[in-house]
């Protein structure tokens, strides 16, 4: 068993702050097999009849854990009211330490009556970082994690099954779109989806989206929220201070894997062109291991110019993230426009390439070249 030393770490981490720990994302990422990975626990898997009917009194089956118990309820939200145990658990038995899992943020699929505000603290188990591949899964080659993606089997594979990809958008949509939000239309999710594959990195047109997967666009922004409630899409939205040459309204919408991107694509290979939009998909996910979603931003003025990522640090702070496959090849000029409106904070530029961190120069600024491993936090 691959030990993945950082989320171990993170969980832990979550547990000194709340009993409760909550951890999402979408399916055959590794959340059992992470969860399996901590010593001592008593695990509960909920998919099982004998589970369910174990928890059917929370106060008997709570009652009879020892004090300082780690207690593992995997795919929680298969029990008819699993936010009334988990909040039992943190209101009564705080000397109890519980990690749940499911594929969906908590507070917005229809089994949670309570989001659980307060009691709990949330880990989004996204697809294996860039920083991990080396060590500790042993993938070293660029392409093939971009190509492949993050989910553990695929990445782990040597050839790219096209029969994994159809597998798990099929399960997608049966396990978790239709059986947690409840929406029956398949094809024109399912569409949709796909659509939101191919684009991926591209800012958002609900008008086109509706046209190409003829569904209203009411339909496409309540299928993108669901989207974005499972994990399967994450919009970025844009940074502004409210001058009138700033784009202020339009997210960007990544998708959560750069192996299903490229499954959509049709592509297996990965060519040099390929690789810069992709690379992006990696630095994001780094970004969001370290900082809240609600701190990331882009940012683009109506010339066009573009910086790939802010991040919103203090209240006059912003640093600047640019992705580049080869550091030599930064255009500073867009990252120059930004810095006259919001002078304070680094620059960064983020590369694979990068083994040490070190400063550079460029037009009239400094910025920090490195890879995803030494990004701030």
């Amino acid at each position: 068993m691959i030990k993945r030393s950082l989320w171990l770490d993170r969980v832990q981490q979550a547990w000194t702050r709340r009993s409760i720990v909550w951890l999402s994302g979408v399916r055959r990422v590794g959340k059992t097999t992470l969860t399996r990975m901590l010593p001592d626990t008593v695990y509960m898997n909920c998919d099982l009849p004998s589970t369910l009917r174990a928890l059917e009194d929370p106060e008997l089956f709570l009652d009879s854990q020892e004090k300082g118990s780690i207690l593992i309820f995997d795919e929680v939200h298969h029990l008819d009211d699993p936010s009334r145990l988990l909040k039992i658990a943190a209101d009564e038995y705080p000397h109890l330490n519980v990690l749940a899992t499911g594929s969906s943020t908590l507070a917005a699929t229809r089994k949670f009556r309570d989001s659980l505000t307060g009691r709990k603290q949330a880990i989004h188990l996204c697809p294996v970082l860039w920083e991990e591949c080396d060590d500790p899964f042993g993938v070293r080659d660029l392409n093939h994690r971009l190509l492949h993606g993050g989910l553990p089997e695929p990445l782990l594979a040597a050839r790219k099954d096209p029969a994994f990809f159809n597998e798990w958008i099929d399960s997608f949509y049966a396990r978790d779109i239709l059986e947690l939000f409840g929406i029956r239309n398949r094809q024109g999710f399912l569409s949709l989806f796909r659509l939101l594959l191919r684009q991926s990195g591209g800012q958002l047109d609900y008008s086109q989206l509706a046209n190409l997967s003829e569904l209203s666009r009411v339909t496409v922004k309540a299928h993108i929220e669901a989207m974005q409630v499972a994990h399967a899409v994450h919009l970025l939205r844009p940074f502004h201070g409210g001058g009138k040459r700033e784009i202020v309204s339009r997210p960007k919408c990544y998708a959560f894997d750069t192996g299903f991107v490229t499954f959509e694509k049709g592509w297996d290979t990965i060519r040099d062109d390929d690789r810069g939009l992709l690379w992006e998909h990696l630095v994001l996910d780094a970004l969001r291991f370290r900082f809240a979603d609600e701190d990331i931003f882009y940012w683009q003025d109506k010339s066009h110019r573009e910086v790939d990522f802010v991040i919103r640090r203090g209240r006059d702070r912003v640093d600047v993230m640019e992705c580049k496959i080869n550091p030599d090849k930064l255009d500073a000029k867009p990252v120059e426009v930004f810095r006259s409106l919001y002078p304070e904070g680094e620059n960064y530029i983020v590369s694979p390439t990068v083994k040490k961190p070190y400063k550079v120069r460029r037009g009239g600024l400094v910025f920090t070249a490195c890879t995803t491993r030494d990004l701030p936090s």
